[in-house]
């Protein structure tokens, strides 16, 4: 499908190109909406300034590839390992997408927002995720191990369990209601 090297300022609708391979290309200010890329693998991609809307991107494999200045809107995006893509200048936005089962495992991911989005069972191990937002966000049994949690914004995030020993936990934004979540490695009760 993807015939030429670089794409720029292009809108791609309805491709459905599951268990397919992609190398090599560079997509520059492009929009994907309902596009259906589960089981895909995108092998050192180039990904610059793009958006996805209402895409499947389940079981992605995005091996080697660049995410610079990415939001995702109303994706599926199951069991994704973020983790393999390139680290210089990554950089993703979610807004309601579903997330579960994904990994951010080492990621330097500052001021990212997760809005309105499932994150259950995703991996932030050893994630620097200061200044960050989950605003409305499903956190249940999401992994937070090691995490740079500086300045992050939980007040209206629900089901996170956080081990303040184990997490950098400065400055960082919780609700009362949310205070369960940090004490749950004490087994103290919050009523």
């Amino acid at each position: 499908m993807f015939d030429q090297p670089n794409y720029d300022d292009k809108t791609f609708e309805k491709l459905v190109l599951t268990d397919s391979i992609t190398r090599h290309k560079e997509f520059q200010s492009c929009t994907f909406r309902n596009c259906d890329f589960s089981n895909s693998t995108f092998t050192r991609n180039k990904f610059l300034e793009c958006v996805f809307e209402e895409c499947n991107l389940s079981m992605v494999n995005f091996e080697a590839s660049t995410m610079n200045d990415l939001l995702f809107k109303n994706c599926k995006i199951l069991a994704v390992n973020f983790s393999k893509c390139e680290d210089f200048l990554f950089g993703v936005g979610f807004d309601g997408c579903i997330l579960d089962y994904a990994s951010f495992a080492g990621k330097k991911m500052v001021k990212t927002k997760f809005k309105r989005s499932s994150l259950k069972e995703v991996s932030f191990t050893q994630t620097n995720l200061t200044g960050s937002v989950f605003d409305e966000c499903d956190l249940l049994e999401t992994v937070f191990n090691r995490t740079d949690l500086t300045s992050v914004n939980f007040t209206t995030a629900y089901n996170y369990i956080l081990d303040p020993e184990l997490n950098t936990l400065k400055k960082a934004v919780f609700a009362m209601t949310g205070l369960e979540g940090l004490l749950t490695k004490y087994g103290i009760k919050v009523v």
